[in-house]
């Protein structure tokens, strides 16, 4: 683990630094305040720090002021060293942000045992953020597929739509059903059912662009989100998503099970007013149409504002 020392005394940081090289830890020296600052200011810092109470440049006190007015993550455990051992120095130290405090001249056996004890408050903090993280990620994405759930993806939706408004920019959203999806449960398993869908969103993901969203919406269903997308495109974004997955059989090593899709468009037309449930239902009903036109295609809804068009509606 990369330790930080700031100590401007060449003899005492040379001290420091053969003690810790021997306990595994990495040194980085610094001879001044002003130089442990921009470490302690990368994107990776060391997450332990001994610091002398007196440097050139920042002090020790004045590091630990600084470091615990960001609310920042990884944690940063500082170890604060002065000659001062006074009660009223030790309490200034630790209200500073100090996690401990040593006095001057250091005592190896007693330096390690604190390193140690920062070293567990490190990788526990690391933990519990890895936790935090995972918990994050069940509580944004599906489970099964790994994409956006239907609270994420309606999220997300009104994000961009808002965003949409208020730059005059079209937004468009793209309604997915897998045809017959029953029928692949009943036929070869719901397990078989399961990875069609996680493949089918891996398609889906495959196809959309970096900036775009794709959600579970529920059961077979989809939702793809597009900023700045205007009918013509998404209606040619639907038709490669289409092609995606009616393109190849899914389950190959088992069983081909040829998969085709119905899809939904709408868009909005520059900036108009729209809830996000109204232009969900739009893309539904979209949606509901291609099924009733034959399935194995898109229909898209007209957008609101925008002169009638019809747009070619592509079958397999």
């Amino acid at each position: 683990m990369e330790i930080l020392i700031a100590e401007d005394n060449p003899v005492f940081q040379r001290i420091l630094d053969n003690m810790v090289r021997k306990w595994d830890y990495q040194p980085i020296l610094v001879p001044d305040g002003t130089q442990a600052w921009e470490i302690l200011q990368r994107d990776n810092p060391p997450r332990l720090a001994i610091m002398d109470w007196m440097m050139p440049g920042l002090s020790g006190i004045e590091l630990c002021r600084r470091l615990r007015e960001q609310p920042r993550e990884p944690y940063i455990y500082v170890l604060l060293l002065s000659a001062k051992n006074s009660r009223d120095e030790l309490v200034e130290g630790m209200e500073a942000g100090a996690d401990d405090y040593l006095g001057k001249p250091v005592d190896s056996h007693e330096l390690r045992v604190r390193l140690r004890a920062g070293e567990r408050i490190v990788k526990l903090q690391a933990e519990l953020l890895e936790a935090r993280d995972a918990m994050r990620q069940q509580s944004l994405h599906d489970s099964l597929t790994g994409v956006w759930n239907r609270a994420a993806i309606f999220d997300f939706l009104k994000r961009e739509l808002a965003r949409g408004q208020r730059e005059s920019t079209p937004v468009s959203v793209v309604m997915i059903d897998l045809d017959h999806f029953k029928l692949v449960n009943d036929q070869f398993g719901h397990l078989a059912g399961d990875e069609v869908l996680i493949e089918a969103a891996r398609r889906m993901t495959a196809t959309i662009r970096p900036y775009d969203a794709v959600g579970r919406y529920g059961g077979e269903e989809f939702l793809i989100v597009m900023a700045n997308s205007d009918s013509h495109a998404a209606a040619e974004r639907a038709d490669q998503i289409r092609k995606a997955i009616a393109g190849s059989s899914f389950l190959r090593d088992r069983a081909a099970v040829d998969v085709t899709c119905s899809l939904g468009v709408y868009s909005t037309h520059g900036g108009a007013l729209i809830t996000p449930e109204a232009l969900l239902e739009e893309a539904d009903a979209a949606l509901y149409l291609a099924k009733r036109n034959g399935r194995n295609r898109f229909e898209v809804g007209e957008p609101q504002g925008e002169p009638s068009r019809n747009p070619e509606v592509v079958l397999a």
